[in-house]
């Protein structure tokens, strides 16, 4: 089922949002060191997406090729600035008694569907049925949710619409995407986006990881020259078994 990935993430958000309404403020201890033990899960989860494709030399001109094209259209500034345009045009729209929930429904909707692994985990839901990169990022997002709920309010819980949405649109897309090729075509493809998502995961937890800053969202056209590269690739062997 290729929203049930999608399902599961928002129902952990649902349920995040709730209990951060019941239970008192979290330390900050606390809230570091899950933190922590979620950026190294991540981690873990992409190296081994990463290390699923044997042609690394297709995967890293994927990154690279995909990273510069990211960086010249600015993906992940404009992100920003879309976050930034919409939480602004929400206060100005919003009385005084919505702000609150209001201010919780978009802060909690960018960071929830703002992301690499927004695009990753229903993306790979929708053409493999994997969902491991959506549960790993259920479990970030419920954890988030009782943070945010606590501080922000019930507005929160609201933002688990947009995450549906917007994740459920991606997976069903994927699944339509991938009833246009082979099987044997398909198949490689999903390996080579895999992988390259992989190295993408691992960027987001280094970054949760607050070891580097990692401008993650800038790579995101790679999921797209990889899923390009492997029919480039076979057209090219079939060419040049003609020509030799």
């Amino acid at each position: 089922m290729a929203l049930w990935g999608t399902i599961v993430n928002a129902a952990a958000i649902i349920i995040g949002g709730l209990l951060g309404l019941l239970l008192p403020r979290i330390s900050e201890g606390i809230k570091s060191t899950v933190m922590q033990g979620l950026g190294l899960a991540i981690t873990v989860l992409g190296i081994t997406m990463a290390l699923k494709s044997s042609q690394i030399v297709l995967v890293i001109l994927s990154v690279v090729i995909g990273g510069i094209i990211g960086e010249l259209l600015r993906i992940e500034y404009r992100l920003g600035q879309l976050g930034d345009w919409l939480q602004a045009q929400m206060r100005k729209s919003s009385s005084q008694h919505q702000g609150s929930v209001s201010e919780g429904f978009v802060t909690c909707t960018l960071i929830y569907c703002i992301g690499a692994m927004a695009i990753l985990g229903p993306l790979d839901s929708g053409l493999r049925h994997n969902h491991d990169i959506l549960y790993t990022k259920s479990l970030l997002d419920g954890f988030l949710s009782i943070i945010f709920a606590s501080t922000l309010g019930v507005g929160v819980i609201f933002s688990a619409v947009s995450v549906f949405i917007m994740q459920g649109t991606i997976a069903l897309a994927a699944t339509l995407i991938a009833m246009a090729f082979s099987q044997a075509s398909l198949d490689a493809m999903i390996i080579q986006i895999t992988a390259v998502g992989g190295i993408l995961v691992i960027g987001v937890g280094i970054n949760i990881l607050q070891i580097r800053k990692i401008n993650v969202a800038n790579m995101l056209p790679a999921l797209v020259i990889a899923a390009a590269a492997v029919p480039l690739q076979h057209h090219i062997s079939a060419w040049w078994e003609r020509l030799f």
